[in-house]
């Protein structure tokens, strides 16, 4: 999404019509001031909980619907898995916070996800009683409660291209702060290409696509062609994500680390188990799939397996391996017979007869299964392979009354 700030979830990022100057809000001139939108139905505040065995202990999840609040989900379900860390306990002291929910919870309502994550951020004030550091939580706790409306639409974070971690500071981080929950994307450049590195240097997203507005109407030959360069980097990883950036992501993150992965404007809950990096499952189609509770992140172009509570490989979201076709015993008997045969062979210092592969087995064992069925005789078999099936039968008499001890 190149018209706006990536971390604005899709259903609040504008459309750049074309021709329309950088910025500009579609049809602002073309039509009037609308009515602002009609409030959403009262369904839309339900989210429904998906119940997982986690660290022994019955956990839930909340999942979400295709355009649910992707940012408020992805921090709530955080706090959900880390209350076993957490050991029920809601103080800060540097320990993990953690949220719990009565055992027959099956649905939850945004204002009450508010209210948990409220108290989390409130249990965060420090033990320390000096008046600079309480100034600073209030300081902080007065941005937080600014920022905490917009988690059930979207955020605004602006990443550079520099590191796994790394963002431009925006209000909107403070809540990540405050709750010790790490930020990761992994839309970095490739230090391998001193090009892109030049291009993008250490701009932020917001900042490089600025650049590239400027460098494509520069007088300068230089600056048009990076400006370009910056282009095709933006074109080639707009999936938001690139090689070494897992490679980064997975190297930077801890073993057993819970944290927010930002990519395509959605923020997904991500963890670390055994060096391999997972995201949650939080698609509400999946309520009822007890085993699909991770989708592995293991590749760039999309390539994923679903796993179970205990990251093993689940086959309940797909078909299963079909077993494999027991093989013909005809062609093991066949190839047996051959090998005895090479054997044989050069045991008496003859060149050893032409080997018919797995394939050619197979075709003459079609073809005289087709004799068998039709009275017709057939197109006779290429002249190669006729003639090694008939050395082979030569040889095969001849091995029968000439037997060797191996």
């Amino acid at each position: 999404h190149r018209e706006g700030p990536p971390g604005r979830c899709p259903e609040e990022q504008p459309v750049q019509e074309a021709g329309s100057p950088p910025g500009a809000v579609p049809g602002a001139a073309a039509e009037p001031p609308r009515a602002p939108p009609a409030p959403r139905e009262e369904e839309e505040d339900f989210y429904c909980v998906k119940w997982i065995r986690w660290k022994g202990e019955r956990t839930p999840v909340v999942t979400q619907s295709e355009n649910g609040p992707c940012p408020l989900l992805a921090i709530i379900n955080i706090l959900l898995l880390q209350w076993k860390a957490s050991g029920g306990r809601r103080g800060s002291g540097g320990g993990a916070l953690g949220v719990k929910l009565p055992p027959q919870k099956e649905v939850i309502t945004a204002e009450e996800l508010m209210a948990h994550l409220g108290n989390c951020i409130l249990a965060t004030q420090p033990r320390d009683t000096s008046e600079a550091l309480q100034l600073n939580f209030q300081q902080n706790i007065n941005d937080t409660m600014t920022v905490l409306p917009k988690l059930s639409t979207g955020l605004d974070v602006n990443v550079r291209f520099t590191g796994v971690s790394d963002f431009e500071y925006t209000p909107e981080c403070i809540v990540f702060d405050l709750l010790n929950i790490p930020l990761y994307h992994g839309w970095l450049v490739d230090p391998q290409s001193p090009e892109q590195v030049q291009a993008v240097g250490k701009l932020s997203y917001n900042q490089l696509v600025e650049k590239i507005i400027t460098c494509k109407h520069a007088s300068d030959s230089s600056l048009v062609s990076e400006g370009l360069v910056a282009e095709q980097f933006l074109e080639a990883t707009a999936s938001q994500l690139t090689f070494h950036g897992l490679c980064e992501l997975t190297a930077r993150a801890r073993e057993g680390e819970l944290g927010v992965f930002f990519r395509n404007n959605h923020f997904s809950t991500i963890i670390k188990h055994k060096g391999h990096l997972y995201l949650l499952v939080t698609d509400q189609g999946f309520l009822h799939e007890e085993g699909v509770v991770w989708e592995s992140l293991h590749s760039v172009d999309g390539d994923s397996c679903f796993c179970d509570t205990d990251f093993h490989l689940s086959h309940a979201a797909g078909k299963e391996v079909a077993p494999a076709a027991p093989p013909d015993p005809r062609l093991q008997q066949r190839q047996v017979d051959q090998d005895f045969m090479v054997a044989l062979s050069l045991q008496q210092g003859q060149d050893p007869p032409s080997v018919l592969s797995d394939l050619e087995l197979a075709r003459q064992l079609q073809h005289e299964e087709y004799q068998q069925h039709h009275p017709h005789p057939p197109q006779p078999l290429p002249a190669q392979a006729g003639g090694r099936a008939a050395r082979e039968r030569r040889q095969r008499r001849r091995s029968d009354l000439d037997c060797t001890l191996l």
